[in-house]
């Protein structure tokens, strides 16, 4: 019985991302309320706070669950025996595909990611995690010799997370036409980083 109980949660769980992700991609955010999504997901107000305190909370745990499947399937296609700068590339580019392809959801993204209104756990649990998957990616560079060791691994995910952030803003802004540009570019950024651009 406890294994029923645990899928119809899980079903009404997805029910609500699902139904507050495409009213925030049509309505906005801001304009969509969590009665609006309860009304759309087919369920009582006070259900959805019996899962999420918050909007925000749907929104990210969305987030979160279509990223963790993205990176599991990324692991299985990579193999770390390709290089440092390769993994990096593929391991930002699925996250860029995954903002970039609704561009509202893309933006609302961005913005609760990096501008929020207020720091939040959640949001510092959603940032966790790609800090601790790079955190791998930089041990394993270190132990085969393609950076130097005892690096400071939080810096230099910011240096990565930076021009990732600035690519981002570059297709927002109309600067590329095709995937195939930014992964370009987002390859010459990163090897500028790991190896100068001092002659």
């Amino acid at each position: 019985m406890s294994g029923v109980r645990a899928q119809k949660k899980q079903q009404t769980r997805r029910a609500i991302e699902e139904a507050a992700v495409e009213l925030f991609s049509c309505k906005g955010f801001d304009a969509t309320s969590m009665e609006d999504i309860a009304h759309a997901a087919g369920v009582g107000k006070a259900t959805i706070y019996g899962y999420f305190p918050a909007k925000d909370d749907i929104f990210l745990q969305y987030c979160d669950d279509r990223l963790v499947i993205a990176f599991n399937q990324f692991k299985e296609q990579h193999s770390k025996e390709i290089s440092f700068v390769e993994y990096l590339i593929a391991f930002f580019m699925i996250k860029f595909v995954f903002i970039t392809e609704n561009r509202e959801f893309g933006r609302l993204l961005l913005r609760e990611m990096l501008f929020p209104k207020e720091p939040t756990d959640k949001a510092r649990e959603h940032n966790q995690r790609y800090f601790d998957i790079l955190e791998g990616v930089f041990c394993v560079a270190e132990e085969r010799g393609e950076i130097a060791p005892n690096q400071d691994h939080f810096t230099l995910s910011g240096h990565f997370f930076s021009l990732y952030v600035g690519l981002l803003a570059g297709w927002y802004s109309g600067y590329f036409d095709s995937l195939e540009e930014v992964e370009k570019s987002m390859r010459t950024l990163f090897h500028q980083v790991c190896h100068g651009i001092i002659s």
